[in-house]
């Protein structure tokens, strides 16, 4: 976490913990507990979802980042959050594993029937807007300082 800094962290949700606490045993224990509750039924108002780390094969011990896929969307999320979200650390960018990790990220998305795939960015972020329009993203539109993208899937069941 420390390889951060202060800057946000994208692709999980912390709501409730300050992330740079998650290297605490103890938080970060609390955190996953909460985390398997939400993939299962949605927790605190939250929308059902599945947290992944994205892990190095070479160095198992170091976490590249994490991507999260919200399994539905509500009204903030279909307005700012969307379906997808990611972080990688400083270190590990410009390596293709938001790609990677995005990729499996839809296959996953397809597993669970959904059609259409919302991935919101910062505007001032042209990495992940890169990652996004090379996965198949179109621009939506561009309300304030974040981009609306959608990526179409095929054969999936149910999505606005």
């Amino acid at each position: 976490m420390a390889e951060f800094g202060g800057e946000t962290l994208h692709g999980f949700s912390t709501f409730g913990f300050d992330e740079h606490d998650l290297a605490d045993p103890e938080v970060f224990a609390r955190w996953l507990d909460r985390e398997a509750r939400q993939r299962r039924v949605g927790v605190d108002g939250f929308v059902p979802a599945t947290v992944w780390w994205i892990i190095d094969d070479a160095a198992p011990d170091v976490v590249l980042g994490s991507i999260q896929l919200r399994h539905e969307l509500n009204d903030y999320l279909l307005a700012e959050g969307g379906h997808i979200g990611y972080g990688v650390r400083p270190s590990a960018r410009g390596r293709g594993v938001a790609s990677a990790a995005l990729q499996l990220c839809l296959s996953e998305a397809r597993e669970l029937g959904i059609e259409r795939v919302l991935i919101v960015c910062d505007a001032d972020n042209p990495a992940s807007r890169a990652t996004i329009l090379a996965a198949g993203g179109v621009l939506e539109n561009a309300p304030g300082d974040i981009e609306r993208y959608w990526i179409d899937l095929d054969g999936g069941a149910g999505s606005p």
